[in-house]
C-alpha cells in the first residue's frame, strides 16, 4: 500500500508556505492571460490551500493519493464526529466572514470557506453514514 517511510510531503508544504507568504504578505502577481493581478494573486492562495492538502495527506497516511478513505480511519467514529464539528466551525466562519467582515477580507473569502466547510460536513455525514445504518456488518 503505503511506502515504508511515506512518500515526499515536505516539498508540498514549503511550496504551499511561500506561495501563501506571498498571497497573504508580499502580494506579487502578475496580471496574466484574464488581466488581473488579484485574480491571479487568489489562484495562488488556492493553489498553496491545495499543496498544504497534498502534504497532509501524505504526511498523515503516508500513502500517495487525495481521497482520506474510511478504511484508512484508525477510529472512524470519533474522528467522523470531530470533522462534523469542523464543519460547523468552518461553517461559522464563512458567515461571519462573509457579513460582518466582509469589509477586510477579499469579497470570496465567505464563498471558499462554505465549499470547505460543506465538503467537511459531506465527508463526516457519509463516514457516519457508512458506519452506523447504512454499514455492512
Amino acid at each position: 500500500m503505503g511506502e515504508p517511510s511515506g512518500p515526499e510531503w515536505r516539498i508540498h508544504a514549503a511550496v504551499g508556505t511561500i506561495l501563501l507568504i506571498n498571497t497573504v504578505f508580499m502580494k506579487q502577481s502578475f496580471s496574466g492571460p484574464w488581466n488581473s493581478e488579484s485574480f491571479t494573486l487568489g489562484l495562488t492562495g488556492a493553489l498553496s490551500l491545495g499543496l498544504f492538502y497534498v502534504a497532509w495527506y501524505r504526511f498523515r497516511f503516508r500513502r500517495r493519493g487525495l481521497i482520506p478513505w474510511v478504511d484508512l480511519w484508525e477510529n472512524p467514529s470519533s474522528s467522523a464526529r470531530n470533522v462534523l464539528l469542523s464543519s460547523f466551525v468552518v461553517l461559522s466562519m464563512a458567515w461571519i466572514s462573509g457579513n460582518h467582515l466582509q469589509d477586510l477580507l477579499p469579497s470570496p473569502t465567505g464563498l471558499v470557506l462554505s465549499l470547505i466547510g460543506f465538503l467537511m460536513l459531506t465527508q463526516s455525514v457519509y463516514v457516519l453514514l457508512s458506519i452506523g445504518p447504512l454499514s455492512d456488518d
